[in-house]
């Protein structure tokens, strides 16, 4: 991909697909692209992805794309899939079922995490996870109420806690924020919101325990450099610079030079992840590989454009199928584990 004349080609260029053993754990995120089983859901606004829809979502078309992202996730874990990944713009359970029982992903053992949200369309925020890798000590769901906007319904924030091989506590908390439909100055707020929601939360965690290890994930709807990623979510810019309870935001420094999405033929990045500063210390027993992340940018998720512009292959342009996988590409980062 190039984005204002550099190359970024984060993961092709630096991918590490060898072996991991127990002192590496690989997390990841995937804004999946409308993921909808084929059947007619009577509460929720579904009615483009039914086989008599105008976007004609059949079983043959869930069917591919399920195969496709499923290649997509072994491919992220190079020799071993990942061990945790969170997804937004999953329908409902079924969806992950079929990805994570009916694909090649069967033998892995992947389990789910999922609750239906109150969004209009349906659409959630999940994660799978390996069990024999990871232990789930608990999750929970919290609901975004905004108090301007009492009738607004958005997805849920998915809250993950999970022991580590080197029997750490990892918090993965999992976001898919309200989007700019509408308006970006409109829509603003509600990212805001958002961003200070899980600031709390985020503090509360490490004001118990200053060492928590917590990663903040998803679809911001925002890019780093803006005010809710900024100011919401009161991260560190400066990486030298870090307190154990500091956030830092390992998307900050790529935001020129890379992308996960493309607008109107513009790289930007909105799906993140953000992590706390103890995560970024040497001396910490678990702390994030090379101090980074990466962009999953493989060939076979990028499509060039009738312009030569390049851009996530999708499952759709507007109405028209395309058949990819998804108009977002995947971000991924590795834990080093001590013990």
């Amino acid at each position: 991909m190039h984005i204002h004349g550099q190359k970024a080609y984060l993961a092709s260029e630096s991918f590490d697909p060898s072996p991991r053993n127990e002192d590496r754990v690989r997390l990841a995120f995937y804004n999946v692209e409308n993921l909808f089983d084929y059947f007619d859901d009577s509460l929720t606004i579904d009615e483009q992805f039914l086989p008599q829809g105008d976007h004609y979502w059949t079983k043959a078309r869930y069917t591919e794309k399920q195969n496709k992202l499923a290649k997509t996730i072994l491919a992220m874990g190079g020799w071993d899939a990942p061990e945790l990944i969170g997804f937004c713009e999953v329908e409902n359970r079924y969806v992950l079922e079929s990805l994570t029982q009916f694909t090649q992903l069967k033998s892995l053992g992947y389990e789910i995490i999922h609750k239906d949200s109150r969004d209009a369309r349906g659409i959630d925020v999940a994660a799978i996870y390996r069990p024999d890798k990871l232990k789930l000590l608990n999750y929970e769901y919290y609901q975004l109420d905004f108090p301007f906007d009492t009738a607004s319904r958005t997805r849920d924030i998915l809250h993950t806690v999970m022991e580590l091989p080197n029997q750490d506590t990892l918090h993965f908390l999992v976001n898919h924020w309200p989007s700019k439909f509408g308006g970006e100055f409109e829509t603003q707020p509600k990212r805001m919101f958002a961003a200070q929601f899980v600031r709390a939360k985020a503090d509360s965690l490490l004001k118990l325990n200053p060492n928590t290890h917590i990663v903040i994930t998803g679809d911001f709807n925002d890019e780093p450099g803006e005010e809710s990623m900024l100011n919401g979510l009161g991260v560190n810019t400066d990486i030298n610079a870090l307190k154990p309870t500091d956030l830092f935001n390992l998307m900050y420094d790529l935001r020129f030079i890379a992308g996960t999405h493309s607008f109107e033929n513009k790289w930007g990045i909105l799906d993140q992840f953000v992590v706390s500063g103890n995560l970024l210390l040497k001396q910490s027993r678990t702390r994030v590989r090379d101090r980074t992340a990466q962009i999953f940018d493989m060939d076979f998720l990028i499509m060039e454009g009738a312009t030569g512009a390049r851009r996530p292959f999708r499952t759709y342009q507007g109405p028209k199928y395309i058949g990819g996988y998804s108009d977002h590409l995947p971000i991924i980062l590795d834990l080093i584990l001590a013990y």
